[in-house]
């Protein structure tokens, strides 16, 4: 009983401080940065696991219902009903141009028509041998390879329009330093929906080559 108490007591506490974008105790995929410009940066990612499910739905209700899905697997709806701690960001990219069991989608951002990925990547200590497999066969687990990305942070609002329009700055901050962009771009997120918006911290990501042209 005392440590229900003392779980939902944290529980409250960390949505109370969700609100101000303050994330106590959660995980990032760990990375080199290479600042550019100010909010731009290229990040070096080394090799993680995800969890993922594609939504064909319009691209806010994409990633609520795919938040939804992965987000029952990680609290126990899985074999052994094991909980997952929860990690940052959550990546939205489209599906377009890929097949559901292919784990290293390309993205695009506003295309609705094919569906969007909802990614949660798991917390290091896990492997592919040790997750378990989740109860819903729309959520998968997939292995992200290392990889090179150029990131654009920003806070406020994350709406299909606010997400398109950051991601045009991304590839023209690109085009200005003279790196190519080897994708397209996704977005990620780090905050709960209840985050007062000048708080969030967004990201717009693409793959990228760090060779200036």
């Amino acid at each position: 009983m005392l440590s229900q108490l003392t779980s939902a007591a944290t529980q409250v506490a960390e949505s109370v401080l969700g609100i101000v974008g303050i994330r106590v105790g959660t995980e990032e995929p760990p990375y080199d940065a290479e600042p550019l410009a100010e909010g731009l940066e290229i990040r070096r990612y080394r090799p993680r696991i995800a969890a993922e499910t594609t939504v064909e739905a319009p691209e806010e209700q994409a990633r609520s219902e795919g938040f939804r899905r992965v987000a029952r697997y990680i609290f126990g709806g899985n074999t052994g009903s094991q909980k997952i701690a929860m990690t940052a960001p959550v990546s939205q990219s489209s599906a377009r141009g890929t097949k559901i069991e292919m784990t290293a989608p390309v993205s695009r951002t506003g295309d609705d028509e094919n569906g969007w990925v909802i990614r949660f990547f798991m917390p290091s200590k896990w492997t592919m041998s040790t997750l378990p497999v989740p109860d819903d066969d729309r959520v998968r687990l997939v292995e992200v390879p290392a990889e090179t990305v150029a990131v654009l942070r920003f806070t406020g609002d994350r709406g299909q329009a606010a997400v398109a329009a950051r991601s045009a700055e991304l590839l023209d901050a690109l085009r200005d330093e003279g790196i190519e962009a080897t994708g397209e771009p996704q977005a990620w997120f780090y905050d709960p929906p209840w985050t007062v918006p000048f708080r969030r911290r967004n990201e717009v990501v693409v793959t990228t080559s760090t060779t200036r042209e």
